[in-house]
């Protein structure tokens, strides 16, 4: 998946809502894209119904899962480590369950259980709600394992436990699934084909949690852009669909729009975004609507064409500026962020010169950045050479780290001494007399507290900044708080 959690981050477990007259404990922990942890609300919300609350402590856990990612290998060794401290705990508590979910399990199946032998449970991204019983059969003594991947399931009919949660902003899943099978990505083997989740069953989530005093959503998914809902069933399927189905079928920019529509007050973000699937209606809806924040995550993962074509993205370096030249026109205030892979098999100095070039041309106000590892089951594992020796990729992820760090220095300096809105959502992280929040732009600008509360729009005049975060002072609150 194209990337925008960093894999080394992990959910503490701060949760709002606890039910009364559970018993029973669960310790959960995200590794990977935003997803998982959206994925683990899930989780939280179905375990709440089996006498689960959730505890920031490993300790005094009965159940303790962790949400695994496979995108790169490092992902996975972090969450081995993580499996490693589980069972030392475990000794301890030898009542303690452990478990591992999503892409992870889905890739290794029984290895953990009958291999491994360190977890009781492994349990799939589409199998969470088979979580009762296969809990049932650990209670009994045996492992469980569900990897089973679905045609259907959306979980657009449960109501997520807010994890890890600053009570500002919230995840939203709206597409499960991924059809694009780009070569570098395991995705569509651990998750499965793309379904979209009903436009109801989403504006009834974010009304929800505008009710709750939630400030700003994030609309998720694989591959955002490409959500369509024509009564149910695979993306793939729509060519069979109705007259009816097709006239009446919902595509992301309408969902963006009705969003916005319901909840006038709401901030709403979207990711992630793929290139062939960003279309200018969207642009033109985010340039509509106020409360549409003025950011796209917008992968491109290579400059050359040659290796864009390997990797199977299904774009040109041409049109992906076309693309580009188009959100500057409508949108001259949006904000770009950028996934980049060094060392993509095959890659010559020339087709690393052309990623550069193309960093330039865009001027991506940040990214996120990594060399190329190979990951079983990828159509790139079975028909590419990893050759590529590690020391020439370790040199251009430098180079592309290092231009980037230029090119965000250049744009964020472009805010200073002027005026840009801004959600508190939490306190700074080096000054307790400070608040930090997000512009539309997804940037953090951090400010003194004066009498001003988390939850709230201010206007804020930038003073200075640093290479990623504005600093200022709060003029008063946003005509939109």
């Amino acid at each position: 998946m194209d990337k925008t959690i960093d894999e080394s981050k992990q959910g503490n477990n701060l949760v709002l809502e606890q039910k009364e007259g559970n018993k029973r404990k669960l310790f959960i922990e995200s590794y990977g894209c935003a997803m998982n942890f959206s994925d683990s609300e899930i989780v939280a919300s179905i375990l709440s119904d089996q006498g689960f609350n959730t505890t920031q402590s490993l300790e005094e856990a009965d159940l303790v899962l962790v949400n695994t990612c496979s995108i790169r290998d490092k992902a996975e060794q972090t969450v081995r480590k993580r499996l490693e401290k589980y069972n030392a705990v475990k000794r301890i508590n030898p009542k303690m369950k452990v478990g591992v979910l999503g892409c992870m399990a889905e890739r290794l199946k029984t290895k953990f259980l009958e291999e491994e032998k360190i977890v009781d449970l492994v349990v799939g991204p589409d199998a969470y709600k088979d979580l009762p019983n296969l809990l049932a059969e650990v209670d009994q003594g045996r492992d469980a394992i569900n990897v089973i991947l679905s045609k259907e399931e959306t979980y657009g009919d449960i109501s997520p436990v807010r994890l890890n949660t600053n009570g500002v902003s919230a995840y939203v899943s709206i597409t499960r699934g991924c059809d694009n099978m780009c070569t570098f990505c395991v995705v569509p083997f651990t998750r499965g084909r793309e379904r979209s989740r009903d436009p109801q069953s989403i504006i009834e989530e974010v009304n929800d949690l505008w009710n709750k005093g939630y400030k700003e959503i994030t609309l998720l998914g694989q591959n955002v852009d490409s959500y369509l809902w024509y009564g149910g069933g695979l993306k793939k399927d729509f060519v069979k669909a109705s007259d009816m189905q097709k006239a009446t079928a919902v595509h992301f920019p309408q969902l963006l729009e009705m969003c916005a529509i319901t909840q006038p007050e709401m901030r709403i973000r979207f990711s992630t975004s793929n290139p062939q699937d960003l279309t200018l209606d969207v642009i033109h809806t985010m340039a509509k609507y106020d409360n549409i924040c003025k950011h796209i995550h917008l992968p491109v993962q290579s400059g050359s064409n040659r290796i864009l074509k390997e990797m199977n993205r299904l774009h040109t370096r041409e049109e992906y500026f076309e693309l580009i030249d188009n959100i500057r026109r409508i949108l001259p205030e949006c904000s770009i962020s950028q996934d980049m892979i060094a060392g993509f098999p095959t890659e010559t100095e020339q087709d690393h010169q052309d990623t550069l070039s193309l960093m330039q041309y865009v001027k991506y106000n940040f990214g996120f950045m990594y060399m190329y590892s190979e990951r079983p089951g990828t159509m790139a594992e079975r028909k590419l050479e990893d050759d590529v020796p590690e020391a020439i990729k370790k040199r251009r992820l430098a180079e592309i780290v290092q231009l980037q760090r230029e090119l965000g220095a250049e744009q964020i300096e472009k805010y200073i001494n002027t005026e840009v809105e801004v959600l508190i959502e939490r306190e700074s992280k080096k000054s307790n007399e400070q608040w930090s929040g997000k512009t539309s732009q997804n940037i953090v600008a951090v400010f003194p507290k004066e009498n001003y509360k988390i939850g709230e729009l201010v206007k804020v005049k930038v003073l200075d900044c640093t290479s990623a975060t504005l600093i200022g002072e709060v003029i008063g609150y946003s005509k939109h708080n």
